[in-house]
């Protein structure tokens, strides 16, 4: 009896043993396979986004063919390329490696234009073309003065030769006269009175120029003078003598030193009216 009841025992420990293992083993391979099969476990946001996906897509209400509102990253897009060139731009304005104004000591005031000075400038060119238009236009009666002036004598009386001028030839060249004397001055305001600029010196061409003035000036003042004397004696019956027999040399050396003032500063000549 003992025996049996011996053995009977250690049967049912070898059982339980057997089935405590086997439990160990299921509960081992329940743990791994879920650890395997799910990772993790979806958020709310990953099921929201799942049961999104099931819903039909809707067709547009936009029937009127407006355009779509652009978003903030395509703003950004654009506005990126337009700073790139902008600064691509300043880099080609000033190489680098060379100096800029302020490195050579210049302000940014200095380079910025003077507009009392600009104005001056604008007067001044104005006022030198309105001049040489004119003292090209002198230049015409003048000459028509030097042709006519030998035609206005005529025989004097009892055969006395040229103590008398004709009266036509004789008024005309005097409108001549007269319109030349009118016209030179006018031009010659114009170069007077024109704005000087400060710190400029005269050089070359212009200097020839105005050191000509010194010789037609005072001739456009003898040559009237002289002319009017000589028709005083002509009138008088008298020959023309003394410093009014001066008045036809003076008319032509004037002329001489005015059309070589000309050609000094505007040779080629080109017309500008």
């Amino acid at each position: 009896m003992v025996l049996a009841h011996g053995k009977a025992l250690i049967v049912k420990i070898t059982r339980l043993r057997i089935l405590a293992f086997s439990s160990l083993a299921a509960i081992i391979a329940s743990c791994s396979s879920a650890q395997t099969v799910t990772p993790y476990q979806a958020g709310p946001s990953a099921t929201i986004e799942a049961a999104a996906s099931t819903i039909p897509a809707v067709p547009s209400s936009n029937t009127a063919g407006l355009p779509d509102a652009p978003d903030s990253g395509g703003q950004q897009s654009q506005q990126a390329p337009a700073q790139t060139q902008t600064q691509n731009t300043t880099t080609q304005q000033q190489p680098a490696g060379e100096p800029s104004l302020q490195d050579l000591g210049i302000t940014p005031n200095q380079t910025q234009g003077n507009a009392k000075q600009q104005a001056l400038l604008d007067k001044r060119t104005h006022m030198l073309k309105v001049h040489q238009t004119l003292g090209l236009i002198t230049t015409i009666p003048m000459a028509a003065a030097l042709i006519t002036g030998p035609m206005v004598k005529a025989k004097g009386k009892n055969g006395e030769p040229i103590t008398e001028p004709s009266d036509a030839n004789l008024d005309f060249h005097i409108a001549l006269g007269g319109l030349t004397t009118g016209l030179y001055w006018t031009a010659a305001s114009y170069a007077i009175f024109a704005p000087k600029v400060p710190g400029v010196k005269k050089r070359g061409a212009i200097r020839f120029h105005e050191a000509l003035a010194f010789i037609h000036g005072p001739g456009m003042v003898l040559t009237p003078v002289l002319g009017i004397m000589a028709y005083k004696q002509e009138n008088a019956g008298e020959k023309v003598h003394g410093i009014a027999s001066a008045h036809g040399p003076v008319a032509f050396t004037t002329a001489a030193a005015y059309g070589a003032a000309i050609i000094a500063v505007s040779w080629p000549i080109h017309l500008k009216f």
